[in-house]
Formats: C-alpha cells, sequence, structure tokens
C-alpha cells in the first residue's frame, strides 16, 4: 500500500478549474509498465505520474492507454509538488521554477508531437463544440478572446477512445500553440482553468500555472 497525492494543475484564480493529476511518490510499489498502466485506467485521471527518483525527479507518466514521453500538467504539478529544480521524464530535462502562486516547466514543441491546433473564429464557437468534436486524433480548439493581449479560449480533445472525453488543462497542447504562434500566452481552458506560455530565445517554451493539493489518499 502506497500514498497517493491527487493535485489541481493549471487552477485558475481562486480555486476554479484544474485538471486533477494522480502522483504516486513511492513509484517502487507500481514495478513495471504494465502494472503502471493498469493503476493509471483505473485511476482515471488525465495522467499519472510515478516517481522514480524523488531526488533526482526521475519520472514516469501514463494516461489511462498510453504512456508519455513528456506532458505539460503532470510535470507543473509533480514539479510544485517536489520542488525540484529539474524532472527527468523520458522526453529529456525539464527545468522546474517557482514565481509566486505559478509553478513553470519547461519544454519544446517536438516533446507534443501529435497535438493538433485548430483555429475557430470566436470564443463562442469554442464553446459550443461538442465533446467530443467529430473526427479522430488529438484536437486543440481555440480562438483569440484579445490577439493584442495574447489571451485565448481553448479546449482540448484527446480523442483516444480512452474515457477522457475532453482534457480540463493541458499543458503540452498550450506548449505546442505558443510555438505556433511565436508568442506568450494567456489561455483560458475547460471550465475555468489558466495556463501561461512563454516562448524562450533557444525554441522551448515555458508553462505557467497554480497548482492545489486536493487529497492523499491511499492506492
Amino acid at each position: 500500500m502506497t500514498d497517493l497525492d491527487v493535485l489541481k494543475v493549471f487552477c485558475g484564480p481562486y480555486g476554479r478549474g484544474g485538471n486533477e493529476l494522480g502522483v504516486v511518490r513511492d513509484g517502487g510499489a507500481v514495478a513495471g509498465a504494465a502494472q503502471r498502466q493498469r493503476v493509471a485506467a483505473r485511476l482515471g485521471f488525465s495522467e499519472t505520474v510515478f516517481v522514480d527518483d524523488p531526488e533526482r525527479g526521475v519520472v514516469d507518466i501514463y494516461t489511462p492507454s498510453v504512456r508519455l514521453p513528456f506532458a505539460g500538467h503532470p510535470l507543473v504539478g509533480t514539479g510544485w509538488l517536489l520542488d525540484l529544480p529539474e524532472l527527468l521524464p523520458p522526453a529529456g530535462e525539464v527545468p522546474v521554477r517557482q514565481d509566486g502562486e505559478f509553478t513553470w516547466i519547461t519544454g519544446r514543441p517536438a516533446w507534443a508531437a501529435g497535438r493538433r491546433t485548430q483555429r475557430y473564429a470566436s470564443p463562442e464557437e469554442v464553446d459550443a463544440l461538442p465533446s467530443p468534436p467529430e473526427g479522430e486524433g488529438w484536437l486543440y480548439a481555440w480562438a483569440w478572446q484579445d490577439e493584442a493581449a495574447g489571451r485565448v479560449r481553448a479546449r482540448a480533445f484527446p480523442r483516444r477512445g480512452d474515457g477522457i472525453v475532453e482534457d480540463e488543462a493541458t499543458g503540452a497542447a498550450a506548449l505546442v500553440l505558443s510555438g505556433e504562434l511565436g508568442r506568450a500566452l494567456n489561455i483560458a481552458q475547460g471550465v475555468g482553468s489558466q495556463i501561461l506560455t512563454g516562448p524562450l530565445p533557444d525554441g522551448s517554451i515555458e508553462i505557467g500555472g497554480r497548482v492545489e493539493l486536493s487529497e492523499v489518499r491511499s492506492l
């Protein structure tokens, strides 16, 4: 038996929104990819993180159906929880920093391949989309709320067939969009989440947001 930390990541002001995340600090208690995949499927969060080395920040990330080399909201949440200067998912070194109420990580758009963005004419069109929209493959639907200010309305649809119909807040897709647009963004996603992004000179992107601990329970 081991503990599971349940976090909300990319919360909006006053704690609204936020995407739930499960973090198993003692990753060794769930050994092997097959067992971890079963645990992630049973928990049903959009992602679950298994911490394999809490001092070095070695982590393993699973959706209910696949293992991921990189994902935004799991790394922001785990970075906040472990309070480390970097994390080591399979994709590579991910710097972490704390800035007031926001936790930031840095990643590369190439690490989030497969997430397609689609622009809509207005936030109202994004809000009116069915969940999920017709079609296949990962879709990040977005529209400008205020283009001059970099404010975006977005919704995310994994469309993997694994029970995650819509992602409340998606750092990797926000990273891809920020890279495509080449600018910092303030994204309102889901029912109340907030994601901040900022391109860096080397082509990497920072992703930032608020994190809250919801509960600690037995796995």
